[in-house]
C-alpha cells in the first residue's frame, strides 16, 4: 500500500499549481460572500481590478519555492493596491501568509527573516493609513488580525526552515561518524596487516638463519662426522618445528573470527632463544641488571622481537661469536642492548662490522641488498613510544639498544 501510495504522489510544481487555484478560488468566493462594507468599492470597479488581485495573490504560487521573495512581493503589493483603493476586506490574506510562510520556510535564514520583516512593516503601515476612516471602528481590528498572521506565518516558516537545517545537519554527522569509523576500521586492519607481517618475519627470519647455520654444517660434517651431522639434523627439524608451531599460531588468529589470540611470545621464552643460538655457534651472555618485573604484555612482546631479530642476524651475517644481551628494568622504562663484542671475522669471511647487527647479509654469495631487520625493530619500538639505535661499537662489532616505556598495560595494544 505504501508502494502503491508513493507512485500517485504529484511532482513539487504540479502541487503548487493546485495549491494556487485553490487560493485563488478560496479568495474570490470568500470575497463574495462576505457582506460588503460600508463605504467600500466593488470587485468589479476600475476594470474588474479586485478580481484581478484576489486572481493574482493566488496564481503566483505556483512558483513559490523557486522565487519566494518575488512570490512575496508581488503577493505584498497586491495586498497594499487592494485595500489602498478601498475594495471590500476579505480573505485576500490568505495568498499574502502562504507566501510569508514559503518565504521563510524555503529562505537562507537571516536574509529571508530581514524581507519578511521589512515587509510586514511596510504592510502594517500601509494596511493601518487605509483603515483609518473605516467604519464602525471595531473592523479595525481585521488590520492588526492581519498583523498578527503575519508575524505568526514568519515565525512558523522559519522554525520549519530550523529544523529542516538541523535534520540536514545531524544526517551529515551521522554520515561523518560512518566514514570516521570506516576510515577507523580500515586504519585497524592496516595495523593488524602490519603487526601479522612483522610476527611472521621475526619467526621465519629467526628460523631459516638457524636453518641455514645447522645446515652448512651437516654437510661440512656429513663424511668426516657424521655422528655430529646428525646432532645438526635433530636441531634443524627441532627449529622448524618450533617455526611451523608460530606460524600456525599467527595464522590462527586470522582464521578464528572469536578469540584465535595465543599468547605472544616474552623474555620469559629467553633462555629457550638463547639455547638456540647457542646450538648455532654463538657464545651468549645474558645479563639482568636489575630484578625482572611484571611487564606490559606489548613492551613483553617487543623486547623478545628486538632479542630476536638481533641474534637472528648476528647468525645470518657473523657467524659463530660471542654476544652480549643486557636487560635492565627501570621503573618507568625496559633498555635492551644486545651486542657482540670481539668483531672477529664471520665463518663466511665477513667481519663481524655495521652488518652483524643489522639488516645487510655478509655472508658469502649472499645479497648485499638491506634487509627489514632494523627497520622493524624501529617500528616496534614506535609503536610504544621508544626508542632504538643501531650502529657499529668504537672497539669493533655491532650493537643495537632500544629503550621501551612501560606504560600502563592496559593502554598499550599488542
Amino acid at each position: 500500500m505504501k508502494r502503491r501510495a508513493a507512485s500517485f504522489r504529484l511532482p513539487v510544481l504540479a502541487q503548487d499549481v493546485l495549491l494556487g487555484l485553490l487560493v485563488a478560488v478560496m479568495q474570490v468566493q470568500g470575497s463574495l460572500a462576505k457582506p460588503a462594507a460600508v463605504g467600500s468599492r466593488p470587485l468589479t470597479d476600475l476594470g474588474h481590478l479586485g478580481y484581478l488581485l484576489l486572481i493574482v495573490t493566488g496564481l503566483v504560487l505556483a512558483v513559490r519555492r523557486r522565487w519566494p521573495a518575488a512570490v512575496f512581493s508581488a503577493a505584498a503589493l497586491a495586498s497594499l493596491v487592494y485595500y489602498t483603493v478601498g475594495f471590500s476586506d476579505g480573505p485576500v490574506w490568505i495568498g499574502l501568509f502562504v507566501a510569508l510562510y514559503t518565504l521563510t520556510a524555503y529562505g537562507d535564514g537571516r536574509r529571508s527573516l530581514m524581507i519578511a520583516g521589512v515587509g510586514i512593516t511596510v504592510l502594517a503601515t500601509g494596511w493601518l493609513i487605509a483603515a483609518a476612516g473605516i467604519e464602525p471602528r471595531a473592523a479595525i481590528g481585521w488590520v492588526f488580525f492581519r498583523i498578527a498572521a503575519s508575524v505568526m506565518a514568519t515565525a512558523l516558516g522559519e522554525s520549519v526552515r530550523s529544523r529542516r537545517v538541523i535534520a540536514a545537519e545531524a544526517l551529515e554527522r551521522a554520515r561523518q561518524a560512518e566514514r570516521n569509523r570506516e576510515e577507523e576500521a580500515r586504519s585497524r586492519v592496516d595495523a593488524e596487516r602490519l603487526r601479522i607481517a612483522r610476527e611472521v618475519h621475526d619467526t621465519v627470519a629467526h628460523a631459516i638463519a638457524i636453518i641455514n647455520v645447522q645446515a652448512g654444517v651437516t654437510a661440512y660434517l656429513l663424511d668426516k662426522r657424521p655422528e655430529r651431522a646428525r646432532d645438526a639434523l635433530v636441531i634443524i627439524e627441532q627449529t622448524s618445528a618450533q617455526a611451523l608451531h608460530e606460524m600456525r599460531a599467527i595464522l590462527g588468529v586470522l582464521r578464528s573470527p572469536d578469540n584465535g589470540r595465543v599468547p605472544h611470545p616474552g623474555l620469559a621464552q629467553v633462555n629457550d632463544l638463547t639455547a638456540m643460538a647457542r646450538e648455532a655457534g654463538l657464545d651468549v651472555r645474558v645479563e639482568v641488571s636489575s630484578p625482572a618485573t611484571s611487564l606490559p604484555s606489548a613492551v613483553d612482546t617487543t623486547a623478545y622481537r628486538i632479542l630476536q631479530e638481533s641474534i637472528t642476524n648476528v647468525i645470518r651475517h657473523v657467524g659463530p661469536t660471542r654476544v652480549t644481551v643486557e636487560l635492565e628494568y627501570g621503573t618507568d622504562a625496559l633498555e635492551v642492548r644486545v651486542a657482540n663484542e670481539d668483531g672477529r671475522e664471520a665463518s663466511g669471511g665477513a667481519p663481524a662490522g655495521p652488518g652483524a647487527l643489522g639488516g645487510h647479509r655478509a655472508s658469502a654469495g649472499s645479497s648485499a641488498e638491506p634487509g627489514r631487520g632494523i627497520i622493524g625493530m624501529r617500528e616496534r619500538c614506535g609503536l610504544l613510544g621508544g626508542e632504538l639505535t643501531a650502529g657499529p661499537r668504537p672497539c669493533g662489532g655491532f650493537e643495537v639498544k632500544a629503550r621501551l616505556p612501560l606504560v600502563p598495560a592496559q593502554a598499550v595494544h599488542s
